[in-house]
């Protein structure tokens, strides 16, 4: 549960730090990933790179800069797990064993990290939880607003079933149950489509891994049959793209399907009509309030400024700053993904998706 308490704006929180930074009469050094071990070392540790593309090609690199802007003697030590939870915790130890003072974590099972928090508290090390909550007293929090994330992937697929959505069979491709955000994704998306729609007729966690949702999906195909699938609510746009060509494969046409991440693929597929809609979760704001947070925690300083919101988790309250998600439908491309600098227009629109774009007024 959480419970906002807006206090200050970001930009403005980011102004004031760079302020209170310069005037610790800090001086330019380069940033050296995998240095660990200064006074001011901060560990990275995200959670895979192949089932979803966001984490190295955003994630990383605005951390790091935001980082580096702000603490300029600030060195990063980085770290992939690649989907598997005993290499994160070796990675977690190795970086403890280094001396970095804080850890940012998105951990690949969240529920199992209390141990991990409580041995870094024991050597003073802050652990902030990026992304997902990691079970344990962390320093703070950073993410968007799950459920309401969850609420709209729902509300969308009903908008894009219109008048059919009373007498639809729903099927749907959860996250991970090792995720704390896939629990509350899929509360959230019960919270709009429940009472909605006919039933949800099948319902399986996908792991957030592609194979898995087609074998899920395939398995829905068989149990319901071509005619008994209105729509599909899939967590992901990985697991989104995995649903649409199970579909394609079994004939079946016409059954709208959503996503998440705005990835370039499902950007690409929603213009097409492929994909009904994904989510875009801007990454800069989550990357820089996570950098920020990092660097006040190395310095000593009050993160109240950023961390302007609590999260109840299992008794704790941890500070926390979570951000609203976006829609991204066919109309929205230009105002969201283009408009918001995820993508240029002229990456999207390639000599393949032309006519897309234009027909969505993508420019």
């Amino acid at each position: 549960m959480n419970r906002p308490m807006r206090l200050a704006a970001a930009g403005t929180a980011a102004v004031s730090l760079a302020l209170t930074l310069a005037a610790c009469g800090q001086t330019v050094a380069s940033q050296q990933p995998g240095a660990g071990g200064s006074e001011r070392s901060i560990g990275l540790l995200l959670p895979e790179n192949t089932s979803s593309t966001r984490y190295e090609a955003f994630d990383r690199p605005l951390i790091q800069q935001t980082v580096t802007s702000l603490c300029p003697r600030c060195t990063i030590d980085y770290a992939n797990a690649d989907g598997n939870e005993s290499t994160q915790k070796r990675q977690f130890d190795d970086m403890l064993a280094k001396g970095v003072k804080v850890i940012l974590l998105d951990p690949v099972n969240a529920k199992s990290t209390a141990p991990w928090v409580e041995a870094a508290t024991a050597k003073g090390v802050k652990v902030v939880a990026y992304d997902r909550l990691a079970a344990g007293k962390v320093a703070a929090y950073v993410s968007f607003d799950n459920g309401r994330t969850g609420e709209l992937q729902g509300q969308t697929l009903l908008d894009a079933l219109g008048p059919k959505a009373a007498s639809a069979n729903v099927v749907m491709i959860n996250g991970a149950e090792s995720d704390p955000n896939a629990a509350q994704f899929k509360a959230g998306a019960h919270r709009a489509l429940d009472g909605k729609v006919k039933k949800i007729a099948y319902e399986q966690s996908g792991e957030w891994k592609p194979e898995v949702a087609t074998a899920k999906m395939n398995e829905a195909i068989q149990s319901l049959g071509k005619d008994g699938i209105q729509a599909v609510y899939a967590a992901n746009d990985g697991m989104a793209a995995a649903v649409i060509e199970s579909l394609k494969a079994a004939g079946i046409k016409n059954v709208p399907v959503g996503g998440q991440d705005a990835s370039m693929d499902a950007v690409h597929r929603v213009l097409t009509g492929e994909q009904a809609y994904t989510i875009y979760k801007p990454y800069k704001p989550e990357a820089d309030a996570a950098g920020r947070i990092a660097v006040q925690l190395v310095e000593g300083l009050d993160i109240s400024s950023t961390a302007t919101s609590i999260t109840d988790s299992g008794g704790l309250h941890i500070p926390s700053l979570l951000l609203t998600p976006i829609v991204v439908t066919k109309a929205k491309v230009q105002a969201t993904v283009v408009g918001g600098g995820l993508y240029k227009a002229a990456d999207i629109c390639t000599a393949q998706y032309a006519d897309a774009c234009a027909a969505a007024g993508v420019k």
